[in-house]
């Protein structure tokens, strides 16, 4: 993946009393940290009233160590791995959030995207509540802290009753953890089996490191409730959205290929994109190259079956930016150079079929093409294994403007010339949804389609709670039809 779409956050919950659950933590989070290299934290709660709760901007392995995990006692905990999409990239934004309300102390994770953020926030301004932060994830543990209602069953009914957008959460409170998926399912989350012990995580691959049993997914508008008694579930109790509508960016591109969403692995999923690009889009190449790493499996599947050769013609340096030391200018200058290396030996004289998962701005792709060509490679054929992105996305990926948005306002045969190809090729929104093996209507494609599974604002402002401001409401908001 060219470096253009950022995924909000990775989130863990884990009760398994007895355990180091801290440390299990760590290790999840570590798995997660493809989600998120803003910031981590983790909470642990063991009963007392207090929650206990350390983070710090960095990566998982930058910020937490022995003394760190030692001191994070407890027989439950919640991890966040985070990237911005409401509220800056801050101290006072890390989460886990701690809150108090009536119903005591909570931490929250959360994965996704708000859209009505400020609208809630008003109104609990107004109720006299006040906000440590910028972010709408303050806004939903506020609103869970000061909701009316006997049971926590009637508190997550009141906050999915009001709440519109995209909100994976874990939460943690003295004596239980909680994992919550919206009721449109935007935002992956699943449960597994650990020992005596439950976890709860946003992909398959962290339950894998931990060494615990997939169970299952955690269900559109449910809420799972793990403590001392066990696990107990329930599903929002109100008004239903249509279906589901799972982010197909998770199957292109965000969730690790060894993942499983939907019942099934990401790997052979995205190997099938890349086979039906090739029918879709042929290229008289020598060689097929993928854009290290999301779209290794895609270009393995696109040279299976168009039956040129795979090989990796491009080197990723998977340490860049994970340092918080600027290059200076001239590095800066180079760009992608600093992430990929070519290798002429493989690319000289050759026609390169470059398949990549996305192209968003259309930035950095003349770079990588122009790269290619002083490499050696006598033609460049890029294939991307998605249709074009044409509409921003409201519910937890920062992408761009829709202004920002190359393929909003040019067409396939502008963009190749943008970008400096022979030739380019779009999978088709069909072929994407295709390889999937889901159904059309149980997947969010807002970002190729224009067609949101819920209300929506025209523009949407990720710093918009900080500065006092607001969503812009004065148009008519956009509705989807599946």
């Amino acid at each position: 993946m060219i470096p253009s779409l950022r995924e909000s956050c990775g989130v863990m919950g884990i009760f398994a009393p007895g355990e180091d659950v801290a440390r299990l933590t760590f290790f999840g989070l570590h798995s997660l940290q493809h989600r998120g290299q803003e910031s981590a934290g983790i909470a642990t709660a063991n009963g007392d009233p207090e929650v206990q709760r350390f983070a710090e901007m960095g990566l998982v392995t930058q910020i937490f160590h022995e003394e760190v995990l030692s001191d994070l006692q407890g027989t439950h905990a919640i991890g966040h791995t985070r990237y911005s999409t409401t509220g800056s990239s801050t101290h006072a934004n890390m989460q886990p959030l701690i809150v108090s309300g009536p119903h005591g102390e909570l931490a929250l994770a959360h994965n996704g995207n708000v859209v009505n953020a400020d609208l809630l926030r008003s109104d609990l301004v107004d109720a006299g509540v006040e906000f440590q932060t910028g972010t709408d994830s303050e806004v939903l543990a506020q609103l869970l802290a000061h909701a009316s209602g006997g049971t926590w069953e009637q508190r997550f009914n009141y906050v999915m009753r009001r709440a519109s957008g995209a909100y994976s959460l874990t939460l943690l409170t003295a004596d239980a953890l909680f994992g919550v998926r919206d009721p449109l399912g935007i935002r992956p989350l699943c449960l597994g089996r650990l020992g005596n012990g439950w976890v709860v995580a946003s992909e398959t691959c962290a339950l894998d490191t931990l060494g615990a049993e997939f169970v299952r997914e955690i269900e559109p508008g449910e809420v799972v409730r793990i403590d001392e008694a066990g696990v107990q579930s329930w599903t929002f109790e109100g008004e239903r959205p249509a279906g589901p509508s799972l982010c197909l960016l998770e199957h292109i591109y965000f969730a690790r290929p060894d993942s499983m969403i939907q019942g099934e692995r990401l790997y052979p999923v995205r190997m099938r994109m890349g086979a039906q690009l090739a029918r879709e889009h042929p290229a008289p190449g020598d060689v097929v190259i993928g854009i290290p790493d999301s779209a290794t499996a895609a270009a393995v599947g696109y040279a299976q079956e168009s039956g040129i050769p795979y090989v990796e013609g491009l080197v990723k340096n998977r340490y860049v930016g994970r340092t918080f030391i600027q290059p200076d200018q001239r590095l800066r200058d180079r760009g992608v150079e600093l992430k990929f290396n070519p290798l002429p030996e493989l690319l000289g004289g050759r026609r390169v079929v470059v398949v990549d998962d996305t192209i968003v701005r259309g930035t950095t792709t003349p770079r990588v093409v122009a790269m290619l060509r002083k490499a050696g490679a006598s033609e460049v054929h890029m294939r991307i294994t998605s249709p074009p992105i044409t509409h921003p996305c409201f519910y937890g990926v920062d992408m761009a403007t829709r202004g920002e948005l190359i393929a909003s306002h040019l067409e396939v045969e502008e963009i190749r010339e943008h970008i400096g190809a022979d030739s380019l090729g779009y999978l088709s929104l069909e072929g994407t949804v295709g390889a999937t093996g889901q159904q059309r209507d149980a997947l969010c494609a807002a970002c190729f389609s224009g067609s949101y599974p819920s209300d929506v604002p025209l523009q949407l402002d990720k710093f918009a709670l900080e500065s006092g401001g607001s969503i812009d409401r004065h148009a008519v908001p956009l509705r989807a039809v599946h």
